[in-house]
Parts: structure tokens; sequence; C-alpha cells
């Protein structure tokens, strides 16, 4: 289905502008209003900076690879050979409150 040459520019706006409410802890959006007025900018411009600043550095590093960790043994203890995992998980949470 094509988009009507009028209507494009629209759906651009729309697509490309997207508002969104992100909930902050106050002494976060106090300094952040502060920074903002003190270098003559907006909250919205220090929010943008701030999130490419997180997204560039994440692209810099790396996930951790995934490693299998081997392991020796004939599985589960006899206790548990035929237990469901409601049992299985309640073991291993047990003492743990």
């Amino acid at each position: 289905m094509t988009t009507p040459s009028a209507i494009r520019p629209i759906l651009e706006i729309w697509v490309s502008h997207m508002k969104t409410t992100i909930e902050l802890p106050d002494d976060l959006l106090e300094r952040s209003k502060a920074v903002a007025r003190r270098e003559n900018s907006t909250l919205k411009a220090l929010i943008e900076e701030g999130l490419r600043l997180a997204l560039r550095e994440r692209r810099r590093k790396p996930a951790a690879p995934f490693a299998v960790q081997p392991f020796i043994g004939d599985g589960l203890s006899p206790e548990f050979a035929n237990a469901g995992w409601e049992t299985m998980r309640d073991e291993i949470y047990r003492d743990r409150g």
C-alpha cells in the first residue's frame, strides 16, 4: 500500500517526534532543571544529550559472552529425581525469606 504524497509529510512528523512520559526522582529532576537553566538550555535538550551519551557508551562496550558452565555429575539427587518444579523452587529459596 502506498501513502499519498500529500499525507506522507504528516506521517513522518508523527513517527519521528514522539512524546512520552517518564518518572524521575525529585532530586534528579531538580538538579537537571538547574543545569539546563545554568547552561541556558532546556530540560528536553539535557535529557536528549544524556540518552545519546548513554546509548553511545553501551554501543562501545560489547556484551560479555555467555559462557556455558560444564556440569559434572549424574543429574538430580534422588530426592528430586521425580519432583516437580514447585518442589525444586521451594528448596532453592528455602531460608531466603
